[in-house]
């Protein structure tokens, strides 16, 4: 495919008002159509106003667009699916309906760029059920129309991006991993016996240090088959980026991270840009954010991360949704209201296979008012939410929670709850969250959690919370850090896009 260098001097087009605004509302014209699918049908009205545009757009603003749309890649989006090619063929031809062929579809274009970049490519009916973080919603026609009359075209176009460390650290990190592809990627570490510090003769050996240097710039390639002790530091390196224990053994786990295909990266890459859409367009400074997937929740003051602890989310099955909103309560002693699915397929089945596993748990069954019932875990040391519950409100049912179950903060695979999200330190949370509220200072939060007694406590400010579902992301030495995709959401991304491309 050829490319057109957006630097050429053209000649100024100039463009009537009426022109460009048809332009502009050509191009939202597929929108509007879809929504009047959904009303009943009316006598017909009159054609909308098109959107107010300037008098003319310069050469230099017409290689501007060129340019960014040539720079689409950047944004994990695919080579060629904002070609500016034919647009700008049609621009240099002498026949001036060509020309203005070419105006509509450069405008066309942009258009289309700007929602991708600023909000994403899915439709609203492509989202899964659980992906509750959704993009608002956009439209880029009247900002490009007064980006246009103003001088500020670039400004604009630099603008759409979110406006993230994290979004514009994973576009170099998307350059580093197509750049490993173009020179083929990594070649595949056999199984074998698990490979540590001592071992020689081993051919694999080479292949781990070969296999490891194409990610790790710091690493002296020698190609001798011994396992030393700079390439045992080297492989935990390469287990923290891929959150794995770094035990400096070359295990199953170690090696099946290793060994996914570059492309898998690439993909999981562009699937977290896209994520990144999602988000508003500024965090709230204060703020708690938990990354599901590496099962990490931290919170921010002033945009700085002030508490980190490890976290236990959804297993596979029973995700923990990705979602936004705020805590406003928190209940110290709070007791479980069992959902009836969780009663259903493992409470009730354990009493009937043990009589009285339910009692001895403090389980109690609460008439629930139609002749039903349903089931309830008292608040004390054998409550599944432990001492503190944080609530937001959200249509999944779920929480934060404390858990009096412990030993699983102490694995690097954290992915065992129904849904809610259990912490490791819920109790400095809590004194951190009603720190402003002078009728719960620390004291109080103690004196009451020993008393046993359920009771709520209001935040003086709800506390923004963020669910997140993060398996690519660049910590501050530049370095590329992946995790598992348990859910097959990155997957389930790239797929949706694709098809929503391919309509």
């Amino acid at each position: 495919m050829c490319v057109r260098d957006p630097s050429t001097v053209r000649q100024s087009l100039k463009v009537s008002t009426a022109l460009l605004g048809a332009a502009l509302w050509m191009s939202a014209a597929p929108a509007v159509h879809a929504q009047a699918q959904l009303r009943p049908v009316r006598a017909p009205q009159q054609a909308p106003v098109p959107v107010p545009a300037p008098p003319a757009l310069r050469a230099d603003q017409i290689d501007l667009l060129a340019k960014a749309l040539i720079n689409a890649p950047s944004h994990g989006f695919e080579p060629g699916a904002f070609a500016p090619d034919r647009a700008l063929a049609q621009l240099d031809s002498r026949n001036g309906a060509d020309r203005q062929a070419g105006l509509n579809q450069l405008i066309a274009l942009t258009l289309r760029y700007a929602k991708a970049v600023h909000s994403g490519r899915l439709a609203p009916a492509d989202f899964d059920a659980n992906w509750g973080l959704r993009p608002a919603a956009y439209d880029p026609a009247p900002g490009f129309a007064a980006a246009v009359q103003n001088d500020q075209l670039a400004g604009w176009l630099e603008e759409l991006s979110p406006p993230y460390t994290g979004y514009q650290t994973l576009q170099k990190g998307l350059v580093t991993y197509r750049d490993i592809a173009a020179r083929g990627g990594w070649a595949v570490i056999p199984e074998g016996t698990p490979l540590k510090l001592g071992d020689k003769a081993d051919p694999r050996i080479v292949q781990l240090e070969a296999r490891l240097a194409v990610e790790d710039p710091t690493i002296a390639v020698d190609g001798v088959a011994v396992f030393d002790e700079a390439l045992q530091q080297a492989l935990m390196r390469a287990q923290k980026r891929f959150g794995l224990n770094p035990d400096g053994v070359l295990g199953k786990g170690t090696l099946t991270a290793l060994n996914v295909p570059v492309q898998l990266r690439i993909d999981q890459i562009v699937a977290n840009m896209e994520r990144w859409r999602w988000l508003p367009q500024e965090l709230p400074a204060d703020r708690i954010q938990v990354n599901i997937a590496a099962a990490v929740m931290s919170v921010f003051h002033h945009d700085a991360p002030t508490l980190t602890m490890r976290a236990v989310t959804g297993r596979p099955g029973d995700e923990t949704p990705m979602l936004q909103s705020a805590i406003h309560s928190i209940v110290l002693n709070p007791p479980w209201n069992v959902p009836s699915s969780i009663a259903t397929k493992e409470l009730w089945p354990k009493e009937r296979a043990n009589p009285g596993y339910l009692a001895r748990n403090d389980f109690i069954v609460i008439p629930t008012g139609d002749g039903g019932s349903r089931l309830q875990q008292k608040a004390g040391d054998k409550a599944a939410l432990g001492l503190v519950k944080f609530d937001f409100n959200n249509s999944y049912g779920v929480y934060l929670h404390d858990t009096p179950s412990r030993a699983k903060f102490a694995s690097y695979s954290r992915l065992a709850s129904h849904g809610c999200v259990r912490l490791e330190k819920p109790i400095p949370l809590a004194k951190q969250l009603l720190a402003s509220n002078p009728e719960w200072q620390a004291d109080a939060v103690d004196t009451t959690i020993a008393s046993g007694k359920t009771v709520r406590a209001q935040l003086a400010q709800p506390m923004a919370v963020f669910l997140l579902y993060w398996t690519a992301y660049v910590t501050p030495d530049g370095q590329v850090n992946f995790r598992d995709d348990p859910y097959g959401w990155d997957r389930a991304l790239v797929q949706r896009i694709a098809a929503a491309k391919a309509v």
